[in-house]
């Protein structure tokens, strides 16, 4: 490739996902030299996409995108499209002549998380198992300063998880502060202490917690100098892959004794966010108990209800659904819950996964 001929008045334009494998030679002057780059949409965007695809459909009055687009940090255009055709099937299945904010609500958890599971038999030892677990969580992302406010937890399974706890940021996430990510780890250690308490075991429920908060730990100091015993030192580039098939190999650039050390640094990060979790837990065992129990009545709870929980240690059971006639001839659908205006992603959610995925 000796450059492309200026002369005709052609643009030529490529994509990719992974410039990082590609050939120094494609990128010299006069090839593709000029590097643009397609991030997700901030709120106004995915409110502007929303917008675009609401004119397909009929949406009720009450309801609002503005909210939807808050609720939906990290979503792509794809993805948000995605979501009002799976609002619109909703209201479908359930009669309704337009979309309101409880479908909206659904199909952006649905998207997000997969789709419910409720045909999917549970046992009752691991329905409670489960409760706690996800109560643990809830309850620490309330008591932690530093978290994001606190959505919904649910013990409803959705794709492979067998419960998630969603908070929401209030506004784009452009950076996290370390007091945030100790406070995610010690939010992702919360689920296997609770399930410990009331079980005196543990299980694999809580391997994908456990994945997230070794990963972050290890962002932390390899990558964000957030370690004081490692200093502001990036161990490991990140541009520093040899791309070979399907696999990917990182050079190392740092000794043993520096890997002994990120490794040793990492375990006492994660160690004193269980700790502080623990502590936490054991301080408010009676509103951890409340928790789990209104989740093994109700399955949902929003994050209004959680917070009343650990302000007043007690709970307050929601109204009862209404119940929705279905169309002539349809098969019933199962109610939804009622969903409040949502507070103003982590971080990914926390969810139990199925033993099969372990």
């Amino acid at each position: 490739m000796d450059g492309f001929d200026t002369q005709d008045g052609i643009i030529i334009i490529a994509a990719t996902n992974r410039p990082d494998v590609l050939d120094p030679a494609l990128l010299r002057p006069g090839r593709f030299d000029r590097q643009i780059i397609v991030s997700l949409p901030d709120v106004r965007g995915r409110e502007a996409i929303l917008k675009v695809h609401a004119r397909n459909v009929k949406l009720d009055p009450l309801a609002n995108l503005a909210v939807i687009a808050r609720g939906t940090p990290g979503y792509s255009g794809a993805d948000l499209a995605n979501l009002l055709n799976e609002a619109a099937l909703l209201a479908a299945r359930l009669g309704k002549k337009s979309i309101g904010m409880p479908e909206l609500e659904e199909a952006r958890v649905k998207v997000r998380m997969g789709r419910e599971r409720r045909s999917m038999a549970m046992s009752e030892e691991n329905k409670k198992f489960t409760a706690w677990h996800e109560a643990g969580h809830a309850l620490i992302n309330v008591l932690l300063e530093h978290t994001n406010p606190l959505h919904k937890v649910t013990i409803i399974p959705r794709g492979q998880a067998l419960g998630s706890t969603m908070s929401l940021p209030e506004d784009d996430v452009l950076s996290y502060r370390r007091k945030e990510m100790l406070d995610f780890i010690a939010v992702a250690m919360a689920g296997r202490i609770a399930e410990e308490i009331v079980s005196g075991d543990i299980s694999s429920g809580a391997s994908g917690d456990i994945q997230q908060a070794t990963t972050l730990a290890h962002s932390m100091v390899c990558q964000w100098g957030m370690s004081d015993r490692l200093g502001m030192v990036q161990y490991g580039n990140d541009s520093d892959h040899m791309y070979m098939g399907r696999d990917m190999v990182q050079r190392k650039d740092y000794s043993e004794f520096t890997a002994q050390e990120i490794d040793t640094e990492v375990k006492r990060i994660i160690n004193e966010a269980y700790s502080r979790a623990k502590s936490l837990i054991e301080q408010h065992r009676d509103k951890l108990e409340i928790i789990a129990n209104a989740l093994l009545e109700f399955e949902t709870l929003d994050g209004e209800q959680v917070n009343q929980i650990v302000k007043t240690g007690v709970f307050t059971p929601p109204p009862p659904d209404p119940k929705v006639e279905p169309p002539s001839g349809a098969v019933a659908a199962t109610p939804l819950p009622e969903v409040p205006k949502p507070l103003p992603p982590k971080l990914p959610g926390f969810g139990s996964p199925t033993p099969a995925t372990v």
